[in-house]
């Protein structure tokens, strides 16, 4: 490799000299230089790894393999002209890796433990580590049989009650096991400006796990960055884009649907994300359940009669997104024979949480006084103790419609939103 294309810091020089131990763990901060530095410790692994077994890389699914591990490994900024020795099509069962073939397992869920039984294995990969099942892991270990197959992974922390640091991190000194720890600052190749914007985006848990690279309890209230004085307006300024309503669907309980576009650049340059309008229908309170026809009727109606959306004077509204609650299959269909194109909402709550509470600590979220669901919900919106002592992240389900319909709504269209938040030159 030519040391002129990339240069390492200090710390992940060590951890790729150091890591010669069975298992060879790399956890800590985003962005940290840990995913490169266990990527280049597997390349020259694999280089010299023992015969007679396979070689294997893990990750939850085909997608983050490829864009975690491959994408790094296929590019010649960061492994220079042995890029050209790794070839792999995102998806495919296997590689090849300096001329060795490498099985690619996707670990969606405990079930996937099976494809590993008859193994044999000389290495193996893994990405994400902590997103793997428990079952998957042992089994991946009890593989791991050749004489000198070592293990190599990298994560992200998690809660400090996961087996990941329990039953291994906590326990490295009575195993062959090596670790590193790294913060956001271990990467001194990043721009500053960079690292300073990347603080202020994450706030408590986010901040503590995903900067400082701590194992950290969920605790407490989920959006303590939260601040009415700051989030929440009286009117709303023109909007560039109408975006997105996120719907959470519910018969018993409330349907919420949250209306989110994306503002002019004010006076500062800047372009921010509102929560517009809501429409919420509780049938508890109402004493009458809706029909999926009826309530595909009333959201017709609530977006033709939201007020002023281009201008004063003008009504209604058809965003370029409607997200829907994916549990809500005959709703969904519903929205079809009413004319919408409906999305299935991403579900995946932490990474949904941790959008919007990113976009209110970096001050591009807006919300007016009206969409009362949400702003009743946010301040008593906490995390679950219970499960947070198993080790498991959660918030506690009740009294979150609003909120799940914004997490919808905005981490599903994070990829159209992104890029319109980026300060624009003066």
């Amino acid at each position: 490799m030519n040391p002129t294309i990339l240069t390492l810091s200090p710390k992940q020089e060590r951890s790729i000299a150091e890591s010669t131990a069975r298992l060879n763990i790399w956890s800590g901060a985003i962005r940290s230089g840990k995913t490169i530095a266990s990527l280049l410790r597997w390349i020259i692994y694999v280089a010299n790894a023992p015969r007679g077994g396979s070689l294997v890389v893990v990750g939850k699914t085909s997608d983050t393999i490829a864009r975690n591990v491959f994408d790094p490994l296929m590019d010649p900024a960061i492994t220079g002209p042995i890029s050209r020795r790794i070839l792999y099509t995102r998806g495919a069962p296997t590689a090849n890796i300096l001329g060795r073939r490498v099985e690619i397992i996707s670990s969606n869920d405990a079930r996937s433990e099976n494809r590993l039984r008859g193994m044999t294995c000389a290495g193996a990969y893994v990405d994400e580590a902590t997103l793997i099942e428990r079952e998957f892991w042992d089994q991946l270990l009890a593989r791991l049989s050749v004489r000198g197959a070592s293990l190599f992974a990298t994560t992200n922390p998690d809660a400090p009650n996961h087996w990941l640091k329990r039953q291994f991190l906590d326990r490295r000194h009575e195993l062959d096991l090596r670790h590193w720890h790294f913060t956001l600052d271990d990467n001194t190749a990043l721009d500053p400006a960079y690292v300073r914007a990347l603080k202020a985006e994450y706030t408590g848990l986010w901040y503590k796990r995903f900067i400082l690279g701590l194992w950290v309890m969920a605790e407490g209230a989920i959006y303590d960055m939260f601040d009415p004085d700051r989030h929440v307006v009286d009117e709303l300024p023109p909007m560039e884009r109408w975006l997105s309503v996120g719907v959470d669907y519910g018969t018993v309980n409330p349907l919420d649907a949250v209306l989110v576009g994306v503002s002019v650049p004010d006076k500062e340059l800047q372009r921010r994300i509102y929560l517009a309008s809501e429409f919420r229908y509780d049938s508890r309170k109402e004493r009458r359940q809706l029909t999926d026809g009826e309530y595909a009727d009333k959201l017709t109606n609530w977006l033709d009669n939201v007020p002023e959306t281009y201008g004063p004077g003008t009504y209604g509204v058809r965003p370029e997104w409607l997200i829907v609650d994916p549990s809500a299959a005959s709703f969904i269909q519903q929205l079809y024979r009413s004319g919408f194109a409906p999305t299935m909402g991403n579900n995946s709550v932490l990474d949904g949480i941790r959008t919007v509470s990113n976009l209110m600590a970096a001050d591009h979220l807006r919300v007016h006084r009206s969409v009362s669901g949400f702003l009743d919900e946010v301040g008593s919106y906490a995390w679950d103790d219970k499960k947070a002592e198993r080790g498991d992240d959660a918030p506690v389900k009740t009294d979150d419609h609003a909120l799940d319909a914004v997490r919808y709504a905005l981490h599903t269209t994070q990829a159209a939103w992104l890029p319109l938040l980026e300060p624009i030159a003066a």
